[in-house]
């Protein structure tokens, strides 16, 4: 993830942001060098460099937010419960709820240095076909690490609302859609009946992260193919596995795919040497154990959430609540969501098991 200058209108209060880091008891030295991490479209994310801390800040974005999103307490105390069982996730300095400092709640953590892959592997970072697939091999065994972490030893329980993880994630979804929905996009309807025909029970229930890729990781400059660090907790949660999968997968692109899939491309995942999504799911089922008669579910589901995701920036550009031109377009990518997810959804019913 890269760093630059502050985006117009999501300028950080560095002195208030101080004196109230001051006030927790750390210590910090110098005027910090503030810049602001380009990659995320959800909460805005900023680096501050002190003379003697390099720090990371976690806020939600301006304007009207579905009910529960952006939760910066519950992404923090994720976190701390987390850090112990999971060492990849990176050390937490403080919270703040007092909406007197930055007029909203935030949370500070420390950065962690490494390599992060985007649309395309850092600069200066080359790797041969075999070093890309153990790359990405890492990538997913740290996502299967994940899901045998211990969530009743580690006070993670609290997180798990009980079986049918899986159906309250279509119906939930399904009305962020509704909520979230302009005159320019899909109904998205047929998609969303199927889901709810086709919900299976729950394959268990496990640690999740929600939102696995490439550019929420971070690979140690030293070794490429280690994964030091896991970013981006806000939807984190007990829930179904390989609904985690799923949602994983809508955002590899592979060469073979279309070009409007590939305009999506966030991570290098079509490099020589990438495993295909079809490979890292039987590689996944291989490794953890796991089976399913429907993986077509899954996939569905996880395009259609990527579609709500999308939609719901996408709400907030329509009605002014930010002005980044990165999310201009974003209802056109809806409308190809719903387009792909049907294709899939016929090709499920002349190939069952798929």
């Amino acid at each position: 993830m890269s760093t630059a200058g502050i985006r117009a209108g999501e300028e950080l209060n560095v002195q208030a942001v101080t004196t109230w880091l001051q006030a927790q008891g750390v210590s910090l030295t110098g005027n910090p060098v503030v810049t602001q991490f380009q990659g995320g479209a959800s909460n805005w994310t900023y680096r501050l460099q002190y003379d003697n801390a390099d720090l990371v800040l976690r806020r939600p974005p301006a304007g009207t937010k579905a009910k529960g999103a952006h939760d910066m307490g519950r992404e923090f105390r994720i976190q701390n419960l987390l850090k112990p069982v999971y060492p990849a996730v990176p050390t937490l300095v403080a919270y703040c709820n007092n909406p007197e400092v930055l007029g909203c709640e935030f949370y500070v953590m420390v950065h962690v240095s490494g390599l992060i892959p985007r649309k395309h592997l850092p600069r200066g970072m080359k790797l041969t076909p075999a070093e890309t697939r153990a790359l990405c091999l890492s990538c997913w065994d740290k996502l299967i690490e994940l899901h045998q972490v211990d969530v009743k030893a580690s006070g993670l329980d609290v997180l798990h609302k009980g079986d049918g993880y899986t159906r309250r994630q279509v119906e939930g979804w399904s009305q962020r859609y509704e909520k979230a929905k302009t005159w320019n996009v899909s109904s998205f309807k047929a998609v969303r009946q199927w889901l709810h025909l086709n919900c299976p029970d729950d394959v268990k229930s496990c640690m999740i992260h929600n939102d696995w890729r490439l550019d929420n990781l971070i690979f140690s400059p030293d070794n490429p193919t280690q994964v030091v660090g896991v970013l981006d907790w806000e939807l984190a949660t007990v829930g179904d596995p390989l609904m985690d999968l799923g949602s994983a997968l809508a955002y590899w692109v592979e060469s073979g795919d279309g070009f409007l899939m590939k305009l999506l491309q966030r991570q290098p995942s079509s490099l020589p040497g990438m495993l295909t999504r079809r490979e890292i799911v039987d590689y996944y089922l291989q490794k953890t154990g796991l089976k399913t008669s429907n993986w077509t579910f899954y996939e569905v589901f996880g395009l259609f959430r990527l579609a709500v995701i999308a939609q719901q920036i996408y709400y907030r550009y329509h009605h002014k609540q930010t002005r980044n031109p990165a999310f201009k377009h974003f209802w056109i990518l809806v409308n190809y969501f719903d387009w792909r997810c049907k294709r899939l959804i016929a090709r499920a019913a002349t190939s069952p098991g798929q």
